[in-house]
């Protein structure tokens, strides 16, 4: 019997007929269950406040959602591990913003308000440090 490759070359990781279908599909396996519950715990504590997916139902700001991920970004880099309101980390809360505005972009309620594009991207390469 000749081994079934993956369209790279690799072989399938086993012989079951839905693998060669299943391995084409985006892989959540890699992400770490521990992100996923404490983003659903934020998820739910913004379902209390604000209503079951309120971003599908509502036109949204990039903007409103980045800034509220900067803050709970900058307030966990200043050493404070937790959203004081919540309790809940301050990592977990900047997940539960770029979700939201990933998905109020993929279903076309993204009020994408961000400023022109800029040299951001360019620069990031230009000042890369070789090493």
């Amino acid at each position: 019997m000749t081994e079934a490759k993956t369209d790279q070359g690799k072989p399938y990781p086993d012989d079951n007929p839905k693998t060669q279908f299943g391995v084409k599909k985006p892989q959540l396996h890699a992400i770490p269950a521990s992100s996923l519950l404490l983003l659903g715990q934020v998820m739910q504590l913004g379902e209390a406040k604000y209503g079951l997916t309120n971003w599908r139902h509502k036109t949204v700001s990039s903007s409103v959602y980045y800034d509220a991920a900067m803050r709970h970004l900058l307030s966990w880099l200043d050493g404070e591990d937790a959203d004081p309101e919540s309790g809940v980390s301050h990592l977990a809360h900047v997940m539960a913003c770029c979700s939201i505005i990933l998905d109020a972009e993929a279903v076309g309620n993204l009020n994408d308000d961000r400023p022109a594009i800029g040299a951001a991207g360019r620069l990031i390469q230009q000042l890369q440090v070789e090493g």
